[in-house]
């Protein structure tokens, strides 16, 4: 097949536990825009000027929006930033589990936890 019906990925769904409490860390934490909490329930979080958005779900399973590799969490989001070690030090502050600051050939990043035990990268 040489043509693709797909024109790129709208959006992400993550599940959490606490649905506002979750929403709001998105917000105040990441930084992103909290568009609305729906009645379904969940919330919408729009990621800058692009048309990516993440959902978060609320759930009370045990699940995660990572993966596994050997039993060790591999994240499966990542993000971009381009004032990676700052912050890198902003989420430090504001009590983030945050691995630290790796290079791997030029490329810059590191991965934290969100407040459901998420796995993340961000990189720049």
């Amino acid at each position: 097949m040489s043509k693709s019906f797909i024109e790129q990925v709208h959006y992400i769904r993550i599940p959490v536990k606490d649905l506002v409490q979750s929403a709001q860390w998105y917000r105040d934490i990441l930084g992103l825009q909290l568009l609305t909490i729906t009645e379904d329930p969940f919330a919408i979080i729009k990621v800058n000027e692009g048309p990516f958005l993440l959902i978060l779900v609320p759930t009370e399973d045990d699940t995660f929006a990572h993966f596994t590799i050997d039993n060790v969490p591999a994240f499966s989001i990542g993000f971009t930033s381009p004032e990676l070690f700052e912050f890198h030090t902003h989420l430090i502050e504001n009590g983030v589990k945050v691995e630290d600051i790796k290079e791997d050939n030029g490329h810059t990043y590191f991965h934290f936890f969100d407040l459901n035990g998420n796995k993340l990268q961000v990189h720049w």
